[in-house]
């Protein structure tokens, strides 16, 4: 059990992003200013990936490992800086449903033209909004938890949501049609899961 909200951001990346975000300390920068600019890229890397062709994903993935790691580097900024409000995090947290949602729809229709067609924005769709609706559940299921914990645990220093990570060399190497296969398979997997965890909880309250 985590004794404490800070042991829950003690993975590689939010190292990694805390070291980069000291220099940013006693400036004009803001924990906003990067969640604006995560949200900036992300959405210029779903533009990239709804472009489809090999170009744009290979632009695209590398604007999308950028922007996956302004993620962690806002919420780094806002602990050391003493700058954490509910009102940040609600921009945070509603950037990163959209972004994290959208990307999949954006992928879908990127890979309209490949073997699955039309279908392919249909697997999209249905990743991006079973993605977004675990996102949201996850979310009521840490602010109503008795713990301090994540609604997806990580491991050796790696959080779930580090996978994210992934979509940038997947897209160089044209893997991006089994990511988007895989994200249709479990997107509904892991939505329904975390209904179940949360209905769950909401029975023992």
């Amino acid at each position: 059990m985590h004794s404490m909200a800070t042991a829950l951001h003690e993975s590689w990346t939010h190292k990694l992003a805390r070291i980069s975000v000291r220099p940013l300390l006693n400036t004009a920068v803001t924990p906003n200013h990067l969640t604006t600019a995560r949200l900036l890229t992300g959405l210029l890397a779903c533009a990239g990936f709804a472009m489809g062709g090999r170009n744009w994903e290979i632009a695209a993935g590398s604007v999308w490992v950028l922007s996956a790691f302004l993620d962690r580097a806002d919420g780094e900024l806002a602990r050391l800086s003493g700058n954490c409000s509910e009102a940040g995090h609600r921009y945070d947290f509603y950037c990163d449903v959209l972004i994290n949602g959208l990307v999949f729809l954006a992928i879908g229709i990127g890979q309209r033209h490949g073997v699955a067609g039309s279908w392919a924005i249909v697997m999209g769709l249905l990743a991006a909004v079973t993605v977004t609706v675990a996102a949201l559940l996850s979310e009521q299921l840490e602010r109503r938890s008795d713990e301090v914990v994540k609604a997806y645990e990580g491991r050796a220093g790696f959080d779930f949501d580090d996978v994210l990570y992934l979509f940038g060399p997947l897209a160089w190497l044209a893997w991006l049609f089994p990511l988007l296969v895989g994200a249709a398979i479990g997107g509904p997997v892991f939505a329904l899961w975390t209904w179940w965890r949360f209905r769950t909880l909401n029975a023992r309250h």
